[in-house]
């Protein structure tokens, strides 16, 4: 008998509605008799019980295309394959080094450069049709269907189990292995739940408080029930994001414990990450959550493509039929485990999302995260903070499906779509409840002005930025890291930030770049463009308080603060070093314009004896009722600049600049 998972109590979430399909085509022997054919492997019964299991047709492959009798014969077939092409490449490898024996053995004279250079080109043909070899053996994986919900993968029928399926497609480096150890004091245990709790697991409730601290007592207590492999995974997995998430270094203790710990979780892997449980898109959630923190040992997006197959495979990216009796608890939890894998799945990070919006209907979940309050250290948590990330995700994805993953027809009206979407997203932020810890306040307000920059940069469908969406930019741009600076430097951890934010930081300033390349007499004059709104139609996004005010200083202060943040960053990951070597080499053109801008300034405010002033900019309540004449009137710029080389200026601060995109991720 197959052992399964340990379950606790059966529920609507625990056992999902599973569609067998029946035989495509009976076997051989069944269809000319005309009897019925249960298709079962290796030989079907009728066959078994006619002593002619030998003569079943599913004992061998010559089956047509695309009428395999199931899904294991499926399997079976695929894995067949790729045994031959696995030995076949063994052979020529071996074919090859056995070659390499019959080379002479001696070093070629240096002097015999021809041999030398047959040497080379030998070794080198030799490396590549072994690299070929493994790209095809790979490759192949592609085509093997998985299906989430089967238990073909069970560790008692084949060595190849889901969970060792999983990690080798998503480890970068071999995590250590488990070392024996004592477990630390409960209170250090409880102080990292904690943070977990108060930090990730308001983001992203994926399981139960009180599932969490019951693992707790399970695995401190001595002599008490027996802990499953869940629960051993759950605790561990939040003990080292927790750990993690406290480093300021990839050299510091708090990163080499958090490494420990995913260690031992990993001893778990095969039960837990084993398909068709609810607990294994928890198991990729908590998976995917140290990936983030840790992107030198785990792939994030890989491990989050694989929770989006999981659900939908569970049906749980759409909300069950009104006519299936659902129990409430269960419902809320099944909805928070669709969000929490959609939030993760539709950051915004020029790639394909896992979903459609058109795919999915389910109910946001409400009220508070179900759990036993004195079982809690504070009680159990709101989920206010998790439903504004739902809500931002969801708007999110609207506008970055439209503008990048529907078509690559230019967008109709482009800028009243985007002037939509960024009310929408104003909006969202004017509702933040008062009792919205500062920490979430800052990591939302990020979240708002990341949003503003990629929703108004070059798309598939918007290819040019208008004069004014590069002011909104570059001043959203200034914004953005006149925030995150100070964060990045606190010796603190808050919130949930991770590598994914270094590459947030190295688009913004990809962005910020861009414009000022573009339109560097415009941004640093202050000019804002006039931009005619319609009755009717959605205002233009505002520009942030201090906008035109002293832009040149403010250029160089937030080039300064993009490379410091990513170098505080590459303290900890290290592909972060190689973004902040890829935006030096992008600025630096950017910065010597600037530079030599700002020299003439200062030379010109020499020989005037008096700074620069400024204008005042008017508000956009005011543009509907002005003309174009009026606003170019009205509209800020230096009082005593001289006329500069190399920009715009004036002439070009009504029309339309076309702005190429930023550099990728």
């Amino acid at each position: 008998m197959i052992p399964k998972m340990p379950r606790s109590s059966p529920s609507a979430v625990d056992t999902p509605l599973l569609r067998v399909s029946r035989p495509v085509s009976a076997c051989s022997r069944c269809r000319s008799a005309k009897i019925k054919c249960d298709g079962k492997l290796p030989a079907c019964t009728a066959c078994e019980k006619s002593g002619r299991s030998g003569e079943c047709s599913s004992a061998n492959d010559q089956f047509a295309k695309g009428k395999e009798r199931s899904y294991v014969a499926s399997l079976e077939s695929r894995a067949e394959k790729l045994e031959k092409k696995i030995a076949f490449a063994r052979a020529r490898k071996q074919s090859v080094a056995m070659h390499d024996t019959d080379e002479p053995v001696e070093v070629p004279d240096r002097k015999d450069s021809l041999a030398t250079i047959r040497a080379a080109i030998h070794g080198k043909a030799a490396r590549r049709r072994e690299a070929a070899d493994v790209n095809e053996l790979v490759s192949d994986f592609g085509f093997l269907s998985v299906n989430a919900t089967t238990r073909d993968f069970e560790s008692s029928t084949t060595n190849m189990t889901f969970g060792r399926l999983i990690l080798a497609a998503t480890n970068n480096e071999p995590v250590p292995d488990p070392q024996r150890f004592q477990l630390p004091p409960r209170s250090a245990s409880m102080a990292l739940v904690q943070y977990y709790l108060d930090n990730v697991f308001a983001l992203f409730p994926v399981f139960s408080e009180t599932a969490l601290l019951n693992a707790l007592d399970a695995i401190y207590q001595e002599g008490g029930r027996p802990v499953t492999d869940f629960e051993h995974w759950l605790l561990y997995m939040v003990l080292a994001i927790a750990t993690t998430g406290q480093s300021r270094s990839n050299r510091d203790s708090h990163y080499a414990d958090g490494l420990r710990w995913v260690g031992r979780a990993l001893q778990y892997a095969d039960k837990v990450l084993m398909p068709g449980y609810v607990s294994q898109i928890q198991a990729l959630v908590l998976l995917v959550q140290y990936a983030m923190l840790d992107p030198a040992h785990f792939d994030s997006w890989q491990l989050i493509g694989f929770a989006c197959r999981a659900v939908v495979d569970l049906g749980f990216h759409q909300d069950p039929p009104k006519e299936q009796q659902t129990d409430k608890k269960t419902l809320e939890m099944r909805r928070r485990i669709f969000y929490c894998v959609y939030s993760l799945d539709s950051m915004v990070h020029a790639r394909c999302f896992s979903f459609t919006d058109d795919s999915t209907s389910v109910a946001f979940p409400t009220g508070t995260m179900h759990g036993n309050a004195s079982n809690s250290i504070n009680g159990p948590h709101s989920l206010e903070t998790a439903s504004l990330l739902f809500q931002l995700r969801y708007q999110q994805s609207c506008w970055y499906q439209e503008l990048f993953q529907s078509s690559r027809t230019p967008l109709q009206d482009a800028s009243t779509y985007i002037w939509q979407m960024c009310q929408e997203l104003r909006e969202w932020s004017e509702h933040f409840p008062d009792s919205l810890p500062l920490a979430f306040k800052d990591f939302f307000d990020l979240e708002l002005l990341y949003s503003y920059i990629y929703c108004l940069a070059p798309s598939c469908r918007v290819l040019s930025v208008s004069s004014y969406g590069k002011s909104l930019i570059f001043e959203y741009s200034i914004a953005y890291m006149q925030k995150i600076f100070p964060i990045s430097r606190d010796p603190i951890n808050t919130a949930f930030y991770t590598y994914h934010d270094a590459l947030r930081v190295y688009f913004v300033g990809s962005q910020l770049l861009a414009v000022l390349g573009d339109s560097l007499d415009q941004l640093l004059n202050g000019i804002l463009p006039y931009v005619p709104v319609p009755l009717g139609s959605p205002p233009p996004p505002p520009l942030p308080a201090n906008a035109g005010v002293d832009g040149t200083n403010r250029s160089l202060n937030c080039i300064n603060h993009i490379k410091e943040t990513l170098r505080t960053f590459g303290h900890r990951w290290n592909d972060s070093k190689a973004l902040l070597s890829s935006f030096e080499a992008q600025a630096e053109p950017v910065l010597a314009k600037i530079r030599q801008r700002k020299h003439h300034m200062n030379e010109f405010s020499r020989n005037s004896h008096s700074p620069p002033m400024f204008v005042s900019q008017p508000s956009f309540e005011h543009m509907r009722n002005m003309s174009a004449e009026e606003w170019s009137s009205t509209i800020p710029t230096f009082a005593s600049s001289p006329p500069l080389q190399g920009g715009h200026g004036h002439g070009n601060s009504n029309s339309n600049g076309s702005l190429g995109p930023g550099p990728g991720l």
